[in-house]
């Protein structure tokens, strides 16, 4: 659907400074100021996934910021995106929720400048998110190259527990593991894209990583070969989705992708909703030369992100995942 209503969209191929558009669905727009600078902005917002507003707001925040490092840059500054649902929710309720989003750019050390508020029938929260890299340090997802390794930054599982949480069976123990890996900012981008080595680079959010993998290999003209025992997966979100918790977005992820994917016979279909899941502030996904690998890995693991794996390769071939 997405590829349709942009079908049509110019590409903005007359604007010679603008080095990311629309183009190849990439995580934000880069806009060249001069030969050392160029500016990177994105935007992101969703209503509550969770009950607590303060938590929510941390997410969103954290979420929207997550395009900014996904390209290579640092953040500079955000504008806050609010829906309010005037007499419905209480003021202090939007309090926690802004709260909330100022604490994690306070973490990522930029302000929140301004934004617009309007009213709406139910929350919304999230920021445009501003960022500045050298041109030569962008990091697009298509300019991976044959013989690049896949390595993921964070683990799958996000939209399962969120689809128990609505129903009411997540527990404690397992929100607390949500709530750790979708507040954790992907600040490795930075440093990962100071790195030769390093060809492309996406986050994993709502298309699921088969939906995201898809687009670098359609954007590198490669076909990915991943091991899904080697794909990092949360632990609270295991016994879930093996118990049949899963969000209707994955099906639509499978749906966008099935004729580009290859599974193994007899794949259990939960594992096939893993790789499908909606990720909420997902985890990196980098395509490096065998080199950098593991420069790559220690890089995540300096930074906390444990549960950072290489998942497989990028080969010669058609736009097509190969699962093992």
């Amino acid at each position: 659907m997405l590829e349709e209503l942009l079908s049509k969209t110019p590409l903005g191929k007359a604007y010679p400074n603008l080095l990311v558009g629309t183009e190849s669905g990439d995580d934000a727009a880069v806009y060249r100021l001069n030969d050392q600078q160029a500016v990177v902005a994105s935007t992101d917002f969703f209503s509550p996934i969770v009950d607590d507003p303060y938590d929510f707001g941390r997410i969103a925040a954290t979420n929207a910021i997550s395009d900014v490092y996904a390209m290579g840059a640092t953040p500079i500054f955000a504008l806050a995106l609010v829906g309010m649902p005037l007499g419905k929710l209480p003021v202090d309720a939007m309090q926690q929720i802004l709260a909330g989003g100022q604490s994690v750019c306070d973490a990522a050390g930029i302000p929140i400048a301004g934004g617009h508020s309007v009213d709406m029938p139910e929350p919304i929260y999230g920021l445009v998110a501003l960022g500045l890299v050298h041109p030569d340090r962008v990091k697009r997802n298509d300019r991976a190259r044959a013989g690049d390794v896949l390595i993921l930054g964070k683990a799958l599982g996000i939209g399962i527990m969120g689809a128990a949480l609505k129903k009411g069976e997540l527990h404690d123990k397992a929100y607390r593991q949500m709530l750790e890996t979708t507040t954790q900012l992907n600040t490795a981008g930075v440093a990962l894209a100071e790195l030769p080595g390093v060809h492309a680079m996406t986050d994993v959010t709502g298309f699921g990583l088969l939906g995201h993998l898809l687009e670098i290999c359609r954007g590198a003209k490669l076909r990915a070969e991943i091991a899904f025992d080697a794909v990092p997966v949360l632990s609270e979100a295991l016994p879930l989705v093996k118990n049949g918790f899963a969000t209707g977005a994955s099906d639509r992820n499978w749906s966008g992708v099935a004729n580009h994917v290859v599974l193994p016979p007899g794949m259990p279909e939960w594992q096939k909703k893993l790789l499908c899941d909606p990720q909420t502030s997902g985890g990196l996904l980098v395509a490096c030369d065998r080199d950098s690998a593991p420069r790559v890995l220690e890089i995540f693991r300096q930074q906390g992100f444990n549960h950072a794996r290489a998942i497989g390769s990028l080969n010669p071939g058609s736009a097509t995942i190969d699962v093992t």
